[in-house]
């Protein structure tokens, strides 16, 4: 049985991006989001473990003392122009079973959000996201389905949120199997 790590982006005291006109911040998103898909775990014969963070600094070395095969960091995007979009998935750019798992988590997120499909990222240890991707054992993707600054992004995360989980375990299910 594959163990999957399902951490949540952010903690309730650094709740990450925030939609202002709903007050909805990225980690009460990702906690729903992680509860979810966790469900959708365990009916499919998997293990999920959801992780919440106490410091960045000490995040890898409590995912790896959890031993999984591998793990989904939620996110949500923000910037400060609102017209930005998209979904898109980070992996650390040397890793080749990382790549493989963005690029299957990508796919099945731009299929069942139908957001613009900003494509999977390679990043470095300095990169944002980058030390996550780089000090974890397992292979570890960072999923920023979409923009909270962006008003049509945040409707469709939010209007979309079963496929979107379906979408994660989906993409799980088919990576415990192939990998």
């Amino acid at each position: 049985m594959s163990k999957v790590a399902l951490v949540i982006g952010h903690r309730a005291g650094s709740p990450g991006a925030v939609h202002v006109a709903s007050g909805v911040t990225e980690f009460e998103y990702n906690e729903d989001v992680a509860k979810r898909v966790a469900d959708l775990l365990i009916e499919r014969g998997l293990e999920p473990v959801i992780v919440y963070r106490t410091t960045y600094s000490a995040l890898p070395e409590d995912i790896n003392a959890l031993s999984p095969d591998f793990i989904l960091s939620l996110h949500c995007n923000s910037f400060s122009v609102p017209s930005a979009t998209g979904s898109e998935t980070l992996y650390y750019h040397t890793s080749s079973r990382s790549r493989a798992l963005a690029e299957r988590v990508q796919s099945n997120i731009v299929t069942a959000l139908g957001l613009a499909d900003r494509g999977i990222k390679p990043k470095q240890s300095e990169d944002r996201g980058g030390y996550l991707l780089r000090y974890t054992n397992a292979p570890c993707v960072i999923v920023e389905p979409g923009f909270f600054s962006n008003d049509g992004d945040f409707y469709v995360l939010d209007n979309k949120l079963d496929a979107y989980c379906h979408a994660l375990a989906d993409a799980a299910m088919h990576y415990a199997h192939t990998s």
